[in-house]
Parts: structure tokens; sequence; C-alpha cells
């Protein structure tokens, strides 16, 4: 698994657009990219659209990014997207390996309810949303074997550290956001998950990008999230030569059906994500 794509969970030609993309992964958004009027009408088309989407031969893996659990509107996402039975959850704004272990419960009881194989559920989690967050790394490992991945972005912490930018004049990332960067490639690793890497936030800019990657692959980040199809092929090409992935670490083979329960265990308002 080398690419995820965020789409909105409640735009049906952005879905299928991203379903149309070469993307090895989709995040279908119930969070930052859902205005809060429209999260009913969301959970409604996310699950439509992954019960379709998972009838199909070849198909990439399925996620829901639902809403953090300080919102109050994680279980409704969770009853909503369970039954239609994801290949995993997104957890935002997470704080560490009890909140792993709290949706992991969650998806417990759901998958029972709903005749799912316990465990099938995987949970990625977005670990670096809040300066709190940046201290909970060393609590990932052995938190629940449903983990699959930590992933890291620099918006939701700049608006935590109430930042001008998370970015130097010459592009690269200020000091507390490479910090969070590192602590996820360290974290993942210690956790035996996957490390991911954020997503570049101007999809237009796919030379920047490809720079971004490369350096990514180098440090040992094995995927990387993307807000725009476009993203996709660059990301592709650069995470399909990255060492790590013959290392042990378990795999997806890219666009192909996945498994339901895999043997290895192995982003502020309108959101900056899901630019499809």
């Amino acid at each position: 698994m080398r690419s995820l794509l965020f789409v909105p969970g409640d735009d049906d030609k952005k879905l299928a657009r991203a379903l149309a993309s070469d993307a090895d992964a989709l995040i279908v958004d119930l969070e930052d990219s859902v205005a809060e009027s429209r999260k009913p009408a969301a959970r409604a088309a996310t699950a439509a659209f992954i019960a379709e989407a998972r009838r199909l031969a070849t198909r990439p893996r399925l996620y829901v990014r639902v809403n953090p659990f300080a919102s109050g509107l994680t279980a409704a996402d969770l009853d909503a997207a369970i039954p239609a039975a994801p290949d995993g959850v997104v957890l935002p704004k997470c704080l560490g390996g009890a909140d792993v272990q709290r949706l992991g419960a969650n998806l417990a009881v759901r998958e029972a309810e709903h005749g799912l194989v316990d465990g099938s559920t995987r949970i990625i989690a977005i670990a670096t949303e809040s300066a709190r967050a940046l201290f909970g790394f060393a609590s990932y490992r052995g938190a629940s074997g449903r983990l699959e991945g930590l992933a890291w972005g620099g918006e939701g912490l700049a608006a935590n550290l109430g930042a001008e930018t998370n970015r130097l004049p010459d592009g690269a990332y200020a000091a507390p956001y490479a910090l969070a960067r590192t602590l996820t490639l360290v974290g993942a690793v210690a956790a035996e998950a996957r490390p991911i890497d954020a997503a570049a936030t101007d999809f237009r800019d796919l030379g920047g990008l490809r720079a971004e990657a490369l350096a990514a692959r180098r440090d040992g980040f094995v995927a990387k999230m993307a807000i725009h199809p476009t993203q996709i092929p660059v990301i592709n090409a650069v995470f399909s030569v990255s060492p790590r992935r013959s290392r042990g670490r378990a795999q997806s083979s890219p666009r192909s059906k996945p498994p339901r329960a895999p043997r290895s265990l192995r982003s502020t308002a309108r959101c900056s994500t899901c630019r499809i």
C-alpha cells in the first residue's frame, strides 16, 4: 500500500473519480471535508459507496475517516460505516494507544453485530494533530492487533499550536512539524505499524510532491497520503521501489481485492484534504 487518497464522503462525483484513480487505498472522509449539516447524508453515501465498491473484482482498500472521539460523532459514524465492511477506519486527532484500544473495542462490538470477522477492521491513527499527541507515541506498541499504520499531518498541529505557518520560506517544514514527522516514523516502526507520510497540500506542485515523497521513502516511510487524484501516479512511482516494502512489513497488493482478515499485523475548515 503506497498511496492513500482522501475523498469527501458526501460527494458522489468525487467518490467515483477517486475509485477510478490508481490509489492503493481510499480514505472516505466523514470529518473535516464534510460540513456539520451534511454529516448524516455523508454517512449514508459512504456506506453505500463502500458496499458497492466491495463488489468489484479489483479495487483499492477502503477506509473511513471518522470524526474524533471528542466530537461525540464517532459512534454514529461507525454505526453507519461498519455494516458495509470497510477494510479499516482512520482515527483523527488520536492521542495514543488508549484511543486505538477504545476504537478497537467499538469495532469489535459492531463486527459481532454484523457478522464480520473479529479484528478484520484495521486502524490507521493520525497521531500528530495536537501538542498532547506528540507525547503518546510510546503507547502505540502493543495497543491493538488492529493497528495497521501511524500517519501524521502538519495542519492540525499548526492550528493547535497557534502557528502562523508550518512551513519555512524554502518550503521545508518548520521544526515542530519536522519533529512530528520523525516521531511518527520511529513510533510506527516501534509499534510494528506502517509509517505513512503526510499529504502535500499544494496538489498542483507535482515536483514538490515528488521531492517530498522521495525524502519520505529515503527516511523509511512506506506510503504517503494524497488529497487529489493527480498526486497518485507520483506517489505510486516513488514508493514502488521503497526498500522497506521487502522487510517483512505486511503488504497489500496495489488495486487488488484485499482479504478481510490479514494474517500480518502489520488534515482546517473545509478540509485542506480531499481536493478532488
